[in-house]
């Protein structure tokens, strides 16, 4: 098929059917400025071994060294604002083409283009908690800590290490990804958007689906299987797919 084709072929999906998820990783937010993690060349963990650096154990074994790494990562987020993928996803949510987002992003943009059902399984940055004693804060107290000197940040009531609420290497899995599992019961099609399939359980979520649609720059695992294969960027596929629908962004 042409890319045209494909476009349309995706369109007439969404048309036909009323169960219909995306599931989104990295490759979305890159036209938001924030790096994914695997591409060639530039992805994180082509220059850093996230088992070293983003573990659970890490975290544990050396909390400062943790932060110093982390920190500066996750707050040149806050600038990041949602791009067409998203604002999109968002806008099919509310036409009725998509049920929701299931989102291994950690940066909070499908919320903010307006997206209601979210599934963010990897944990996201609003808020931190202690790990001796489980009370919760704002993510900006972990912020504000670290900035004003205090590494690692500390618990208030218990002087305990804070820890973000997202998912490391070795955590469980969050809520959202068991609410994620229910949800995606009798799932018709399944928009895989920005994402390698490389990282499970996540990568195992399209198995729920009848009907998958790849939308990544790069291959992935399950091009051979999915119904529709698009190698090119997010924004532009869902700005064409938008048109197709009679609904441009």
């Amino acid at each position: 098929m042409t890319y045209e084709e494909k476009i349309r072929a995706v369109a007439d999906l969404l048309r036909a059917h009323d169960r219909n998820f995306a599931l989104t990783g990295a490759g979305i937010s890159t036209e938001s400025g924030i790096p994914d993690f695997r591409s060639p060349g530039t992805g994180l963990w082509t220059k850093y071994d996230p088992t070293k650096v983003a573990t659970l154990s890490a975290l544990r074994r050396d909390p400062a060294s943790f932060y110093d790494f982390c920190i500066p990562r996750w707050t040149s987020y806050t600038g990041a604002r949602p791009n067409d993928a998203h604002r999109a996803l968002a806008r099919l949510e509310e036409l009725g083409y998509l049920v929701g987002v299931i989102t291994q992003n950690i940066d909070g943009l499908h919320r903010q283009a307006g997206s209601k059902r979210v599934w963010e399984i990897h944990g996201h940055l609003r808020t931190c908690h202690c790990m001796s004693c489980g009370e919760t804060y704002p993510f900006s107290t972990l912020v504000e800590q670290y900035e004003g000197g205090q590494n690692p940040p500390l618990c208030g009531r218990c002087r305990g290490v804070l820890r973000p609420d997202v998912v490391l290497f070795e955590d469980q899995m969050s809520e959202d990804f068991f609410k994620a599992l229910k949800a995606l019961s009798g799932c018709q099609v399944m928009l895989v958007v920005g994402t390698s399939l490389q990282v499970y359980p996540a990568a195992g979520l399209p198995e729920l689906a009848r009907r998958v649609v790849i939308i990544n720059r790069e291959p992935t695992p399950w091009d051979e299987r999915a119904e529709v294969v698009i190698h090119e960027s997010c924004g532009k596929v869902f700005r064409d797919l938008m048109a197709a629908l009679g609904e441009p962004l």
